[in-house]
């Protein structure tokens, strides 16, 4: 198989809430937008990966995490809490080197933000 490009696709339950939670709060940034004005599609950025909010279900996915790098989790931690996201897991420094915390989107789609210190393997050419 040659892979040309991939995306994850969310099917929400209220597209609108959650094009303006992924966009607004999160603040990622769109790819394109596609589809008509009174059901739009839109593929947001992010980081080396898609996520396409297009269509709508009442079915939440189950077991799907969203794992995001960013470059200062407690920057987002302040950010995201004045924003009002709900906060599942403050950050913390993991038993494997990586700090995280845990939020949710409005469908309860669980999103793990990630920062890789500094001083960690994974910044590191181990070769």
């Amino acid at each position: 198989m040659e892979v040309l490009s991939s995306r994850l696709l969310l099917r929400p339950s209220d597209p609108t809430r959650s094009r303006a939670f992924y966009g607004d709060v999160l603040g990622l940034a769109v790819y394109r937008e596609f589809g008509p004005p009174e059901h739009p599609g839109v593929v947001f950025f992010l980081g080396n990966g898609l996520l396409e909010l297009s269509g709508q279900s009442d079915a939440v996915p189950r077991g799907l995490v969203l794992w995001v790098q960013v470059r200062d989790v407690a920057a987002e931690h302040a950010r995201l809490r004045a924003a009002g996201v709900p906060v599942l897991r403050s950050p913390q420094v993991e038993p494997w080197g990586l700090v995280e915390m845990w939020i949710e989107d409005p469908d309860g789609i669980r999103i793990v933000l990630v920062e890789i210190p500094a001083d960690h393997p994974l910044r590191r050419d181990q070769r």
